[in-house]
């Protein structure tokens, strides 16, 4: 282009951006712009954020810096002005079981919220989140939500598998080797072997762990691009997927189409499905929960209750299955999943996705690699009914999330073994002071008692690897990684620093939980209870400033995602 820029006709796509880069009065932010290599040319283009998580704390983001290169390269081969920018991100495999995992929840809030504060102030057109690490994933959504700027969301890809003594291993065989050590099945120098082992380069968790979990839900949410997400993260077609991705959003832009016309009821119920369906990760549920809390759509725990109950798992994936997420690349895609719900109308056909075709489209199209396993005929799947349930009852009035996936107990039974912390309770794993048939209960780490709702990995790893995990049940208003297997109860609500029953139980009470019954209780009278209650003091407050306070102060329970809600609200 050419003349005087003053003279020229705005880009009717930079609905936003015309706002900051346009006529004679804007030449100072211009001028600035100009500083860092922009062209008037340049701005005369709408301009699209290009957000990553790139951090140097883990490999689930590692390769995102590449990735955004071609990303902007798309959005400019499609007529736009690609703007990147970062934020944080901090990693449940390095910080779990220790003080730093209590960051890991938190993280999705200063995400979201920092995305959300990048676009507001340069008035971007439109957005293209690059997403790897589990947090990443929801926290990108609910800040396209809450723009509701066109654009989408574009996960990193899978990490592959190691390789450990002639068979695969993800970080989940690296924590349960921590719990067999303790108990002389492994050596250290078995343990050291394997570490170097597990996880060999860039790319988020390996199984249907929280990742990737999230990441096939973003597919059925109609959220990311079809089949896009699930290229691994070293495969080299995932740098051609990040330039389609910049091209599609610029689709987005110029057509307008916003978040709210693809994020439906109809997509949230499409995403709880494919949850359940892989045997996914509870997250799962808290994240899809504050998504929609986000676009003021009604969403309940009972919604995922229902689902689950009506969708058979179809998918056999680690950490309850066979096979890892690269395998499930292999096989043809989430789009399988997405096939054989469609059999039984158990996903909504016609919801959109942002590459223009609908969920039943996608669902079509898919090509299946003859003789694959890792996704079963739902005439013939892996468990008649979905990988979660919801418990209430007297020790969880506003509910509470339990995985069914890799394991068949439904009515355990047994004497509560009390922690008030995730560390005191690992001290007594790792001593053997746990035995089976113990009901472990650890509280005060909900949303705003840990706070951050910190994730069990580590206690519930080492108990698999001490032999305990078909034999003992456990039960938190904390969180469990989607990296968990074994009868685990989480997301208690209320949660025991808000005064909920889980402050009154004492070691040796019987604990119930009856999964059929969809209950999860404590046999004690409902005067014992309520006495116990009103005797209890809320322990001090383990931080009084910092973001840890302010996310104490202000988070909701679990119930409702756990999201963080300014008190004029």
């Amino acid at each position: 282009m050419s003349g005087n820029p003053y003279d020229r006709p705005s880009d009717p796509a930079k609905r936003h951006s015309a706002a900051l880069t346009d006529g004679p009065d804007r030449s100072p932010a211009r001028a600035m712009l100009k500083g860092i290599g922009f062209t008037d040319d340049d701005l005369a283009r709408p301009l699209v954020g290009v957000a990553t998580t790139w951090i140097e704390t883990m490999p689930c983001n590692w390769n995102q810096r590449e990735l955004a290169q071609d990303v902007k390269r798309g959005i400019r081969e499609a007529g736009g002005m690609p703007v990147e920018f970062n934020t944080i991100s901090v990693s449940d495999g390095v910080s779990m079981g220790t003080e730093g995992m209590r960051a890991s929840l938190v993280s999705r809030e200063v995400i979201a919220d920092s995305i959300e504060l990048v676009a507001r102030g340069h008035l971007f057109d439109g957005l293209v989140c690059l997403v790897g690490c589990d947090k990443t994933i929801p926290a990108a959504v609910m800040a396209l939500a809450r723009l509701d700027l066109p654009g989408l969301v574009l996960y990193n890809g899978s990490i592959a598998p190691g390789r450990f003594r002639g068979r695969d291993v993800t970080i989940q065989d690296v924590f349960e080797a921590v719990g067999a050590h303790a108990v002389g099945k492994m050596s250290g120098a078995d343990v050291h072997e394997l570490e170097g082992a597990a996880c060999p380069g860039a790319g988020a968790c390996g199984g249907q762990f929280t990742a990737n979990t999230m990441s096939t839900a973003l597919d059925f949410l109609g959220i990311s691009p079809a089949g896009l997400n699930g290229i691994p993260a070293l495969d080299p077609a995932k740098h051609e997927a990040a330039a389609e991705a910049g091209r599609l959003a610029m689709s987005l832009v110029r057509d307008d189409v916003r978040p709210s016309s693809i994020v439906t009821r109809e997509a949230l119920e499409n995403a709880a499905a494919s949850i359940v369906a892989t045997g996914g990760s509870t997250n799962g549920v808290l994240h899809l929960l504050a998504i929609a809390r986000e676009l003021d759509i009604p969403l309940e725990l009972e919604d995922f209750d229902r689902i689950a109950a009506r969708t058979p798992i179809v998918a056999s994936l680690k950490p309850g299955g066979r096979f890892v997420a690269t395998d499930m690349h292999a096989a043809g895609g989430v789009a399988l999943v997405a096939r054989e719900l469609l059999k039984r109308d158990l996903v909504h056909a016609d919801a959109p996705n942002v590459d223009g075709r609908s969920l039943g489209e996608v669902a079509t199209a898919v090509i299946e690699n003859p003789g694959q396993e890792v996704v079963v005929p739902i005439d013939d799947p892996i468990k008649t009914t979905g990988g979660l349930a919801i418990l209430r009852g007297n020790l969880a009035p506003e509910g509470s999330v339990v995985k069914l996936a890799g394991h068949e107990r439904l009515l355990p039974r047994g004497p509560a073994r009390v922690f008030d912390s995730e560390e005191d309770c690992f001290a007594a794993v790792k001593a053997r002071g746990i035995e089976a048939g113990d009901v472990v209960v650890i509280r005060y780490e909900g949303p705003a008692g840990g706070p951050g709702m910190r994730e069990m990995l580590h206690v519930t790893a080492a108990l698999v690897g001490e032999g305990l995990g078909d034999s003992v049940a456990l039960v938190t208003d904390g969180r469990f990684s989607g990296a968990t297997h074994g009868l685990m109860v989480g997301h208690v609500a209320p949660e025991a620093v808000r005064g909920g029953p889980l402050a009154a139980l004492r070691d040796g009470d019987t604990v119930v939980v009856d999964v059929d019954g969809r209950e999860l209780r404590v046999e004690l009278s409902e005067d014992e209870l309520e006495a116990r209650l009103a005797g209890w003091k809320p322990p001090p407050l383990r931080y009084t400033r910092g973001v840890f306070a302010k996310y104490a102060a202000e988070v909701s329970s679990a119930s409702e995602g756990a999201i963080t809600r300014p008190p004029c609200s």
